[in-house]
């Protein structure tokens, strides 16, 4: 009997779950979220999920049982724990040598671990074996940490493979692909060894966060070198969005807002607008508030909005920024910030409270992004009465309607990710929002939209069922 070949009398379809992140065990991207609410959502839809993760030290489990693994000598020794997280459900952690660290990738000093290859690479042959043990019927596996699994499968169950990011690939030395099992060669690029190609070929399905990135990937500007191949591959990718927690972000229980407020009450929000001013040292002085709660990176186009600030009094528009990342883009802020004090308002770091409070206060959400595989963000906005003003790039064509183009707006949607098209949809949005109705009418079709994890989960188990047939 293959794996996988089991008749649907024997109880729930078994999926194992292999991810290097999980909310709230290991947080550093939108990995995390992602996998805490579809395995969530699965499991509510009748799913068995085991979910399988590093252990990076310093996570408490319930019911623990342990288990070793069968891995090469080069990758272990391994064991699982297994067992009932707190928060997160029943979790699968994976102890090996080397894999507990304080960051999941990151050293103090900002820069990967200089043996992150080894690292994850071997984490990849503890759930191949897991997958040996468990026979599931179905195998998931999440972006490069984990695609290098199927090179040591000889015979794998039906396996999707979820690309969270593509520009993060895994590559490494050629050489690793003389240890990774009897599939490697499917593993050898140009470039090296590369664990996300690999995934790629291997995979029965390859699903991206959301339909439009699914259907960029495969063109040369957002392929990342692997456009080729995803072409290939086209007939077994498909693009799925991903949700949000609606429960953890929900304006009616926050217990981050001074008040509460829903799609009923949206009056609510300017004393929260008034608050936002105040915890920012911003004048309260009657002009519109945009808000950006991003990483400082390029790919989030903070730099398209740096040169907009001198055009903030003529739009009578203020800008606040939340957010940490790249040295130069903070600096840059900073002196913005310092040389508009009245326009521009610049807080470095991530904080939870801050942030929301940002959403719920704000006018509009500024998310330029020059590439977004799905976007949480823009979503988080909307349930928060904040408008968003997006370009037009991945999950931001999926959940951002333009007002301007179709009646059932929520958003206004740039022509191009540049500074330009960014000034235009501004002018645009403000334009929109000037009178109470059209701009109520906007907030309450973005509140009340489902961006629950419940369609996206659910098309992940038509997905399952089909790779069964």
């Amino acid at each position: 009997n293959p794996a996988g070949s089991r008749s649907r009398q024997d109880g729930p379809m078994r999926i194992l779950f292999a991810t290097a992140e999980l909310a709230p065990v290991a947080v550093v991207g939108g990995l995390a979220s992602a996998s805490a609410g579809l395995v969530a959502e699965l499991r509510r839809q009748g799913m068995d999920v085991d979910v399988v993760m590093p252990d990076y030290g310093g996570t408490a489990l319930d019911d623990e049982t342990e288990q070793s693994l069968d891995v090469p000598d080069w990758a272990g020794p391994a064991r699982v724990r297994r067992g009932v997280h707190a928060t997160a459900g029943p979790l699968s952690l994976v102890e090996l040598p080397g894999l507990a660290r304080p960051h999941p990738y990151l050293q103090p000093d900002g820069t990967g671990w200089p043996d992150n290859d080894h690292r994850f690479l071997a984490f990849a042959q503890a759930v191949a074996a897991l997958c040996r043990l468990e026979r599931p019927d179905v195998l998931h596996l999440n972006d490069w940490h984990t695609a290098a699994a199927l090179a040591a499968l000889e015979t794998a169950p039906p396996t999707v493979l979820s690309i969270h990011n593509l520009a993060y690939q895994g590559t490494c030395d050629p050489a690793w692909l003389f240890r990774l099992g009897s599939r490697a060669a499917l593993y050898a690029r140009p470039e090296g060894c590369n664990p996300l190609a690999g995934g790629i070929a291997l995979a029965d399905a390859v699903v991206a966060v959301s339909p439009t990135y699914a259907r960029e990937i495969v063109e040369p500007e957002h392929g990342f070198g692997l456009d080729g191949l995803l072409t290939e591959r086209r007939d077994v990718l498909v693009g799925i969005r991903n949700g949000i927690d609606i429960d953890l972000w929900n304006p009616a229980t926050d217990a981050h807002l001074p008040v509460a407020f829903g799609p009923g009450d949206l009056g609510m929000r300017a004393s929260i607008r008034a608050a936002v001013h105040e915890e920012l040292e911003l004048p309260d002085d009657g002009r519109s508030l945009a808000v950006m709660v991003t990483r400082l990176t390029w790919q989030k186009g903070v730099d398209l909005v740096l040169p907009l600030v001198p055009y903030l009094d003529g739009l009578r528009l203020q800008l606040a920024v939340l957010g940490a990342g790249e040295t130069w883009l903070a600096d840059e802020l900073r002196q913005a910030a310092a040389g508009r004090p009245e326009a521009v308002a610049f807080v470095e770091g991530y904080h939870e409270g801050l942030g929301r409070r940002l959403l719920a206060g704000a006018d509009l959400f500024l998310m330029p992004s020059r590439f977004e595989p799905c976007g949480l963000t823009q979503m988080q906005a909307m349930r928060y009465g904040a408008i968003p003003v997006v370009t037009p790039v991945g999950g931001l064509c999926d959940t951002v309607v333009d007002a301007d183009a179709h009646r059932g707006g929520t958003g206004f949607v740039a022509r191009a990710a540049d500074s330009l098209s960014v000034l235009d949809a501004l002018h645009r949005a403000l334009r929109g929002i000037e009178r109470k109705g059209p701009r109520q009418k906007l907030q309450r079709r973005g509140m009340k939209a489902d961006w629950s994890w419940r369609e996206p989960a659910a098309r992940h188990v038509e997905l399952y069922r089909s790779l069964l047939r």
